[in-house]
């Protein structure tokens, strides 16, 4: 065991730096011990006072963002949001980032990804339901790109489908931004009944804190702060990746769904990020209270591990529980069955202290509020990049395009367009039974156990509108996930984000992300739907080249009769195929001037949130009267694309034929908002006509369903495309899959 540097060695050497803690940070920690703090105190202050687990450059921020409604029953701060359904019932849900182990593991990255989303979730009492993902990489034609894909793919496969909680759904975006910095995002919804949600706390003096879970090792060590920073090509720290055990990871979660029924039971949370100090802590914190632990009772699989080393790992499958003294019993009784550790390793005491124990004396005691609420917050200078005004000046009304048929073709191949079931068939999605509605579609449909009810789920973004105007394309982020659940019949509840940007300390990224919380803020008031839950992912570039500002949006909605859930696909030959929403010349930071340009440029769409509102209650009204067989949002791509992809996997064809004053690139490929295309039968439609006028939509006939392997588009009287359904859908098939295989 090598000899910790002593107070006083740490404070000349400035060692703290390399602890996470910068000059004035370790100043305001000596504040408020009124003395040098030891190794091991240094440490708990590194990983509680980094990015990661303090969000010291982005709270002040995340206070912008709407977080109440009548149907919201636990907001941030906890493990999950949770969201009323009726009957007693609530839906938890988060999602969360893996981002920097996934860059050096990224088989354990993103599988520890998924267990710690799923550890979050069912502390709050809820059982896990579905799994959802939000992925970025750089272009996979380069094979360390694929290489990074595979491996992050399989890893959240393992994981997933080891513990048994079906991969419903998701999404994945490529460029070259992300070559270096991969995006994995984790997702996770469990159901609860409103009596068995649970809280991260410690109160009540003289009860016990347990220990529950796998032994503690020396994987993860310092993976908060690792989080924290900027990664660079020759720095790859693989102790700061922790090691997962699927296995270990469902009979914890089996163990923990038990325990939560006993009315013993104070508080649970996750030994996540920052492992054991950020569990105390923020348990002490919430309960207004301290915690004292015996570290040598600790279960540890590695010898001679320092109390330093036990406190910030993030060895997995671990849960701290404050439970009543003299109730231990009931708790090793049960991890027994599950064959888990269950230790008493600690108390909660009075005096609002994390005091630590170790071979005979006492290792660390700091206040815990020193920790928790007296964490530094920064304000950051924000500055636009010169770029923005440039593209706001700059209108793309149109990208002229030789042979429509050929560009529809490349576009549905580009991968971040083409079918993800090389990605998806890795996945169990019909886990438990109740997926209704899995991968490839707008969103995930789950129904709910025991009831009439379903949940539609679905991750989104568009990180190119993001770069170029990232209020405005925040807010069509949130708009374009409320689009997808839309589709399905439901009415969207609240939002679970995910902000993964570059370094705050460069001023035209914290400009970004202040401009991105309030473009989320602004469309999710407006559409009445929260943000619940959440977490900030930032430092996310290498050798200062950050990423595109990527804030995954995470959705959850209703459907009260699952009988009723609409999918994208065609479902007869004959049925009209009508659009909602207004086509406009808005070709800016689109997928075809992606094609064509390779660099996006210029404004993005447009975006009215009274028209959006409006849209999407005409299609919830249409789908409620049982108007129409199929709706599909249009979105990437344009409309060809939408019309397309209703109808992959069918066998049914498309005719268009319909005229508007656009030229053919803006009407076949520009990516208006606000817009959808249902399939209907002639009798249906005045009476959706009726409903679009009544609230003021734009509706168009477009053409019609058949029942030919043909798609074929006529506008403005003039053919611009005519080839077999099936060649189209070749293409998009094999856009990711050739690549990978």
């Amino acid at each position: 065991m090598h000899r910790e540097p002593t107070a006083k060695e740490i404070a000349a050497g400035k060692l703290y730096r390399s602890l996470g803690l910068t000059d004035n940070e370790y100043e305001l920690v000596k504040q408020l011990l009124g003395r040098l703090p030891n190794y091991t105190e240094t440490g708990l202050f590194g990983v509680m006072w980094s990015e990661h687990c303090s969000y010291k450059n982005s709270k002040r921020l995340l206070k912008r963002l709407p977080s109440r409604g009548d149907h919201v029953l636990m907001g941030p701060g906890e493990g999950a949001g949770i969201v009323d359904i009726g009957g007693g019932l609530g839906i938890a849900f988060k999602i969360e980032s893996h981002n920097h182990p996934s860059a050096i593991e990224p088989f354990q990255g993103a599988a520890t990804g998924v267990g710690g989303i799923l550890r979050d979730v069912y502390s709050m009492g809820a059982r896990p339901m579905a799994l959802l993902n939000s992925l970025r990489f750089g272009d996979p034609a380069n094979e360390r790109t694929r290489t990074l894909m595979a491996n992050a793919v399989a890893g959240i496969a393992n994981y997933g489908n080891q513990t048994e909680v079906p991969t419903v759904g998701g999404e994945v975006y490529f460029d070259d931004c992300y070559s270096h910095n991969p995006l994995v995002n984790a997702m996770c919804v469990g159901l609860v009944r409103h009596d068995h949600i649970c809280r991260g706390i410690a109160e009540g003096e003289g009860n016990s804190v347990l220990y529950v879970g796998r032994s503690t090792g020396r994987d993860g060590i310092e993976g908060a702060t690792f989080a924290s920073a900027e990664l660079s090509d020759s720095e790859e720290p693989a102790h700061a990746v922790a090691i997962g055990d699927p296995k270990a990871g469902k009979a914890l979660m089996e163990a923990c769904l038990e325990m939560i029924q006993l009315s013993s039971l104070i508080g649970i949370q996750d030994m996540g990020a920052a492992g054991l100090v950020s569990s105390s802590a923020e348990m002490a914190h919430k309960g207004g209270h301290g915690i004292e632990m015996n570290l040598d009772l600790v279960p540890q699989r590695e010898a001679g591990m320092t109390a330093y080393e036990m406190m910030l790992s993030e060895s997995q499958e671990r849960m701290l529980l404050v439970v009543k003294k003299g109730f231990e019993h009931e708790y090793e009784a049960i991890c027994g069955k599950y064959g888990l550790e269950c230790v008493t390793i600690g108390r909660v005491t009075s005096d609002g202290k994390l005091r630590l124990l170790h071979t005979g004396r006492i290792a660390a005691e700091v206040p815990v509020d020193a920790l928790t609420a007296k964490a530094p917050v920064y304000e950051r200078a924000a500055n636009a990049p010169q770029a923005y005004s440039f593209n706001q000046a700059l209108e793309v009304l149109d990208l002229p395009v030789e042979n429509p048929a050929e560009t529809l073709k490349q576009l549905l191949a580009m991968p971040s367009l083409a079918s993800k079931e090389w990605i998806y068939s890795q996945f169990y999605t019909q886990a438990m039974g109740n997926t209704l509605v899995g991968p490839g579609m707008d969103a995930a449909v789950v129904k709910i156990p025991g009831t009439n009810k379903a949940i539609a789920l679905t991750t989104d973004c568009n990180s190119i509108y993001i770069e170029l105007d990232p209020r405005q394309g925040s807010a069509i982020a949130v708009c374009e996930a409320a689009r997808n659940l839309v589709c399905t019949g439901a009415r969207p509840l609240a939002i679970s984000d995910n902000l993964n940007f570059g370094s705050p300390e460069n001023p035209e990224v914290f400009w970004q992300l202040e401009q991105s919380i309030e473009g989320i803020s602004m469309a999710a008031e407006k559409l009445n739907c929260p943000v619940v839950s959440g977490n900030v992912s930032l430092y996310n570039e290498t050798n200062g080249k950050p990423i595109y500002p990527t804030p995954i949006i995470a959705m959850a909605g209703l459907i009260e009769d699952a009988g009723r859930a609409m999918t994208g696909k065609y479902q007869k030959s004959g049925d009209l195929i009508v659009m909602l929403g207004r086509n406009l010349p808005e070709l800016g930071g689109s997928h075809l001037q992606k094609l064509l340009k390779k660099i996006p440029s210029g404004r993005i769409p447009i975006l009215d949130l009274d028209y959006e509102l409006r849209v999407q209650q005409l299609v919830l009204q249409a789908i409620q009267g049982g108007l129409p067989s199929s709706v599909h949002d249009v979105a990437e791509g344009g409309l060809a694309v939408a019309a397309a992809e209703s109808a992959f996997g069918t066998g049914l064809g498309v005719e268009l034929d319909f005229s508007d004053g656009l030229s053919a690139s803006a009407a076949l490929f520009g990516e208006s908002q606000s817009r959808f295309i249902v399939s209907v039968s002639s009798r249906n439609l005045p009476v959706l006509e009726a409903y679009a006028h009544d609230l003021n939509i734009s509706l168009q006939v477009l053409g019609r369903v058949t029942g030919k392997d043909v798609f074929r588009v006529v506008y403005n009287d003039q053919e611009l495309i005519n080839c077999s359904r099936s060649e189209l859908e070749l293409a998009w098939k094999e856009g990711i899959s050739c690549l990978m295989n």
